[in-house]
């Protein structure tokens, strides 16, 4: 049983596919969140590097996107299926206005990345209006079936316009495919008419919010269901999607009960753990799961599993448990960019080749492009896959804080020290004869039992006092100090005096 569930709520919509109870792919969108990626923009050129063969374009947003030279297209011949390179001398010039498309959300503090290579996509085709190919998806293996989809799309393609045939046109109909070709040339019509009377620096073209493109992305020939929890949402793909509608009466059903749709099918379990940096296997091995600046290490560990017959058979048992969740975690945190997997050191060529094996078929489970490159003598294997959208710890988590994004908090005994340091500071002032210090609630215990301040209490601090109070609201690297100039002082019950 395989369906597509989707929970909207009034924050953001998180969709979930969900094969047997378990979860296999994962979207979220919050409702605030500017949607870019796939969106064609009327574009103004405000600064051309020669130096970084790329050019900056204002479309409108808080930062300009950013256009390599490679994804430039002047002429549509420049453009063949193996892509394009950056041309010697750049084509635009400053001022120029172009139509762009968002190829890359912005991260960090990059701006979007752009393409005029303008890309239309649909249930079963892509329109690539500027070339003239037809490319069919690497998924479709039969070469009968291969070649009888490229004709049959060559020959109804309207002004030689190129096509990409994804891979649930292999079992789809062929009235369903024109019916894919027409829309498109129709879309593309209008934004072709929009770009002459809008002002520049203006959207032109949305690419749709998450529900539409899940549909259009995740929907395949084996999915049963596709639940959801709204019926304005319910009653919206039946129209956008009529020939599924047509296909299987019952393919789209409305949730009406009381709990929420991933309660109610049990996922909250299975999102939560995807924010989690361990990921436990089902043999008691594990996966670390870290991000860097530029790049994903997954580090393979044998944990708890010690194997039955020797070292090398419990090495490549768990490698190979690892590789198929491996390619999971990667779809379900939409990882992208380039990715470093830590494999346990394997002697056995065969079983490296296996590992590899299996991890290649998973990554095909993909539906964005990803490229395996062998393993190393160290066990390490890289892969690339196609960064488009934000990460899911992106939407579901923030920025600590208290540590900025550090992922630590300072350690007891470098609180206390700062707060040495401080008192130092504070009674140069001859006039202080004590001093109120309120702190965590664990500084107060180790200021008591590491006794560091022992020295200077017999010494240069011998006539003063220092009152601690203890409040479990105060965060572990916060300390607050109140000055006290009179021989009389109030004190909260739970005050004490450091000795």
């Amino acid at each position: 049983m395989k369906n597509i569930i989707i929970d909207t709520h009034t924050t953001g919509t998180r969709v979930c596919v969900v094969e047997n109870g378990n979860l296999i792919d994962f979207a979220i969108e919050k409702t605030n969140a500017e949607k870019l990626v796939g969106n064609i923009y009327k574009g103004k050129v405000v600064n051309v590097l020669k130096g970084m063969q790329a050019v900056f374009v204002d479309i409108g947003l808080e930062k300009n996107g950013f256009l390599y030279g490679g994804d430039i297209c002047v002429d549509g011949k420049m453009i063949s299926h193996n892509g394009t390179n950056a041309p010697a001398k750049l084509p635009l010039k400053v001022g120029d206005i172009i139509m762009c498309q968002v190829l890359k959300d912005q991260f960090d503090s990059k701006g979007p990345r752009l393409t005029m290579n303008i890309s239309l996509p649909s249930r079963v085709l892509v329109m690539e209006p500027f070339v003239d190919y037809i490319a069919i998806s690497r998924k479709i293996d039969n070469e009968d079936e291969r070649l009888k989809l490229e004709n049959f799309v060559r020959s109804h393609r309207p002004d030689n316009s190129g096509y990409i045939v994804r891979t649930e046109a292999e079992t789809c109909g062929e009235e369903e495919i024109l019916t894919n070709i027409q829309e498109l040339s129709e879309r593309w019509q209008k934004i072709k008419k929009d770009y002459i009377t809008c002002p520049k620096c203006s959207l032109l073209y949305s690419e749709g919010n998450l529900v539409i493109r899940a549909v259009r992305d995740f929907m395949r020939g084996d999915i049963d269901k596709i639940i959801v929890n709204d019926m304005g949402i319910c009653n919206m793909l039946e129209s956008e999607f009529s020939y599924l509608f047509g296909k299987k009466k019952d393919i789209f059903e409305v949730y009406t009960g009381a709990d929420t749709l991933t309660n109610h099918f049990n996922l909250n379990p299975q999102i939560d753990k995807l924010l989690k940096r361990e990921v436990v296997l089902s043999n008691g091995a594990y996966l670390v799961i870290d991000k860097t600046e530029a790049l994903t290490v997954i580090d393979v560990n044998t944990g708890k599993y010690v194997g039955d017959k020797n070292l090398e058979e419990t090495v490549f048992i768990t490698n190979k448990i690892a590789a198929v969740e491996i390619a999971r975690q990667i779809r379900l945190r939409n990882l992208g960019g380039i990715i470093i997997v830590d494999f346990i050191d394997m002697n056995n060529l065969e079983h490296r080749g296996e590992v590899l094996e299996i991890l290649e078929q998973e990554l095909k489970k993909d539906r964005l492009k990803c490229t395996l490159v062998g393993m190393t003598d160290l066990g390490l294997v890289q892969i690339t896959r196609k960064k488009m959208r934000s990460r899911l710890m992106d939407n579901l988590l923030q920025i600590c804080p208290y540590c900025g994004g550090d992922a630590y908090v300072h350690s007891v005994e470098h609180v206390i020290m700062r707060i040495r340091d401080y008192l130092y500071e504070i009674f140069k002032d001859d006039t202080i004869q004590a001093v109120k210090l309120t702190v965590n609630p664990i500084i107060y215990s180790n200021m008591f039992s590491l006794n560091l301040f022992e020295k200077e209490l017999a010494t240069v601090w011998a006539n003063l006092r220092i009152y601690l109070i203890p409040d479990p609201l105060c965060h572990m690297e916060k300390f607050s100090c109140e000055r006290v100039r009179s021989s009389v002082i109030e004190l909260p019950d739970n005050a004490k005096l450091l000795y």
